[in-house]
């Protein structure tokens, strides 16, 4: 029996045929049945941001100040909703949904009466960016027609790719050069398994195997260990936390909470020497930290970066500017210093290294 078509109207169904070669054939079931359901599941989830979206525009038209209303009512939806369906909810994120709808009201009809092919909502986000209607339409067009990735999709905006094909003279050499520099983005078959916001969207929670190699994972594994085992007021709240900007999703490696300095307690593992970069970042997750959960009684939040690089540990504490004082006065008393994070960090990469020889032989 190689014709399927009878038994299901799917597109799934539909598009299988049978060759001679059965490892093809299950690599194209799987490869197709995985698209299908993120199809299907971004679809639903467009469609739901897009109503959050509209009913928060139709809410904001009741309040005499709109501006403010509207604020405090995305502040009441943020915590009502996070207490009730977990992650997903913030206010940016809401606020998403909102600038969602008022720059695509009209995004589920069309001049055919046909359902338009959608973007995932991650694509949505990416665009949302884009302030220029004319360059966001066709940023929009071109992600459909050529199926950037989301990254890819990024790095065109980010690049002025449409300005650039405006002003050249030669818009196959641009393309060209930009198909290259992306390529690298194209071929992750396994983004939208990987994409945090669909985990969200579904209650799962986002798989960390895709985001740490085995040694970072035995690193930190082992942190979250040696930190709670220090006696020093450690409680243990998230690894690989997503946090996601205007351009960028972003894992924070390990979060703790110290109850006896009361501050939440970053920790991001680098696997190359530290940069100025990554401070950076690791200020801007700090920003976040304190913006999104901090409460009234806490004090600012601190970030350890950690490196484990081949030739040199290291670790650099993080803090925002204006806050050194409390840092060096206060705070170095209960957390682990360079020397100690740096012992433990080369400690957990010899007894790796160690197994995995010991595997080989």
């Amino acid at each position: 029996m190689d014709n399927l078509t009878d038994i299901g109207q799917n597109d799934v169904m539909k598009s299988f045929t049978k060759t001679d070669d059965i490892m093809n054939d299950m690599r194209k079931i799987i490869e197709s049945s995985q698209k299908t359901a993120y199809q299907a599941v971004n679809t639903i989830l467009v469609q739901r941001n897009w109503l959050i979206g509209y009913r928060i525009a139709s809410e904001e038209l009741k309040g005499e100040n709109r501006a403010d209303y509207g604020a405090e009512v995305i502040k009441k939806l943020s915590s009502q909703l996070t207490k009730e369906f977990g992650k997903g909810f913030t206010k940016s994120s809401l606020y998403s949904f909102y600038s969602f709808y008022k720059a695509y009201p009209e995004i589920f009809q069309t001049v055919s009466g046909k359902s338009a092919k959608l973007l995932s909502w991650s694509h949505y986000s990416v665009l949302l960016q884009v302030k220029d209607k004319a360059a966001r339409d066709w940023y929009e067009r071109e992600a459909v027609k050529q199926t950037w990735s989301v990254r890819t999709l990024q790095r065109n905006i980010s690049s002025q790719y449409y300005y650039r094909m405006l002003q050249t003279q030669n818009k196959e050499l641009v393309e060209s050069e930009m198909k290259q520099l992306t390529s690298d983005y194209q071929t992750d078959k396994l983004e939208f398994i990987k994409n945090p916001v669909i985990a969200e969207f579904l209650g799962f929670s986002s798989n960390s195997d895709f985001t740490e190699s085995e040694l970072e994972s035995t690193i930190l594994t082992n942190l979250q260990k040696f930190l709670m085992e220090l006696g020093k007021g450690y409680a243990f709240v998230a690894r690989q936390q997503h946090i996601h900007t205007e351009k960028q999703d972003y894992f924070i490696d390990l979060v703790f909470y110290n109850y006896i300095l009361k501050c939440f307690v970053l920790i991001d593992l680098k696997t190359e020497k530290i940069s100025h970069q990554d401070v950076g970042q690791m200020d801007m997750y700090i920003r976040m930290y304190d913006e999104l959960k901090r409460s009234d009684g806490d004090n600012p939040t601190i970030g350890i970066v950690l490196c484990s690089d081949t030739d040199e540990d290291i670790a650099r504490y993080s803090v925002m500017h204006g806050n050194e004082q409390l840092f060096a006065s206060k705070y170095k008393l209960y957390l682990p210093s360079e020397e100690e994070l740096r012992a433990e960090i080369e400690t957990q990469k010899t007894m790796f290294y160690l197994q995995h020889k010991k595997d080989k032989e």
